[in-house]
């Protein structure tokens, strides 16, 4: 399958509220009861997900290929964060998204995250190929 009904300026969002269980502690990125570094990346993958996947015909979806984000402002426990993506470029099924974070209060994060189209069946064969297990 090559066409894909995609345009640039889709966009996704995903929401969570920073816990013991998404800090930078927990994650073992820090020392500090915030919400870690790499939750905020996971959130803004899935804010690219939300922004294309159900777009994507029946058996298609994406995985992430690249993250380069910058954290900008710590957030502590008990506040809401929300990270976007809008597709801002897309080369065959090589997708491009700016990414942001903000918490209730300021801007916590931004970037760019790609995204590559896949067939989930041939993926998964393929995964499972590398450990003997097909």
């Amino acid at each position: 399958m090559t066409g894909f009904d995609l345009k640039t300026d889709m966009d996704g969002e995903a929401r969570t509220i920073v816990s013991q269980d998404n800090t930078a502690v927990k994650y073992g990125s820090g020392s500090a009861d915030v919400f870690a570094t790499p939750a905020m990346v996971a959130l803004m993958e899935e804010a690219a997900i939300n922004a294309v996947d159900s777009r994507l015909p029946r058996g298609y979806a994406t995985v992430g290929t690249a993250v380069d984000v910058k954290h900008i402002a710590a957030t502590p426990i008990g506040m809401n964060v929300t990270a976007r993506a809008v597709l801002t470029g897309i080369d065959g099924r090589k997708l491009s998204f700016t990414v942001e974070a903000f918490d209730e209060q300021e801007k916590i994060g931004e970037g760019i995250h790609r995204r590559y189209i896949i067939s989930v069946d041939s993926f998964r064969e393929k995964a499972a190929g590398k450990s003997g297990r097909i």
